[in-house]
């Protein structure tokens, strides 16, 4: 009994192995590259609510996966940007007597670090990765607002998402962010209550984007140089 007992415990084990193994034999990818659709809409001195006013928003993404759980991303989006002053509460002495409208279209450049909860994969390439995790980011980027008149602007973008992968190499994301803007000016309108102010976000314009995405990996990771497997 203790013979035939000890066997199947062999068995299980020499499994175990093999089937470990052969979950961390598939390769893993450096590099991801895409596309993305989403909506957008200004948040300032003219617009304080989240669902107002949104537009339409495409963009392009790289990113460079540091291992399963972290990556740097680089994207670049094209939207626009409204707003209107007619039903906004606030008084302002300037524009007291007059409605102020805007359109602009919004160029949004970032560079972002990305943390997943948990290590992102098949679970054929890196043992114990999940196909679903959520993660948070975190970047700065620069925002370039062309209307009646034209603003850069430093930015920051703060936000979370979920990714989820359809193939082996391909990856859907779905994420939003708010990007804390340096600028008064991405609204045409600089300092409407007319009080300065020196601190760098105080009084500034925001906008914020929900964005969906698919990737493509690429550039397969040498197994013995960049080892991250357990």
């Amino acid at each position: 009994m203790k013979t035939i007992a000890l066997a199947i415990l062999l068995i299980l084990q020499c499994s175990l192995l093999s089937t470990t193994a052969a979950a961390q034999d598939e390769p893993e990818y450096k590099m991801e590259v895409g596309a993305g659709v989403g909506l957008t809409n200004y948040l300032g001195d003219f617009n304080g609510n989240l669902t107002k006013d949104i537009q339409p928003m495409v963009g392009l993404v790289v990113k460079y996966k540091t291992n399963p759980r972290m990556a740097w991303s680089a994207m670049l989006n094209y939207g626009q940007l409204k707003g209107n002053s007619k039903n906004v509460n606030t008084y302002y002495p300037d524009y007291a007597e007059k409605d102020v409208s805007f359109s602009t279209k919004l160029t949004d450049l970032s560079i972002k670090f990305e943390y997943n909860f948990w290590p992102f994969g098949t679970g054929r390439e890196y043992y114990g990765a999940k196909p679903l995790t959520p993660f948070i980011a975190l970047g700065a980027g620069l925002a370039f607002a062309k209307g009646d008149e034209s603003a850069t602007a430093f930015q920051v973008p703060i936000g979370f998402g979920v990714k989820y992968k359809l193939q082996s190499r391909l990856n859907l994301t779905l994420e939003w962010m708010m990007h804390f803007s340096g600028s008064d000016r991405l609204d045409g309108v600089s300092d409407p209550y007319g009080i300065k102010s020196t601190e760098l976000f105080k009084n500034t314009d925001c906008y914020q984007g929900l964005q969906i995405s698919l990737t493509y990996e690429f550039m397969e990771k040498c197994k013995t140089c960049n080892n991250d497997r357990d």
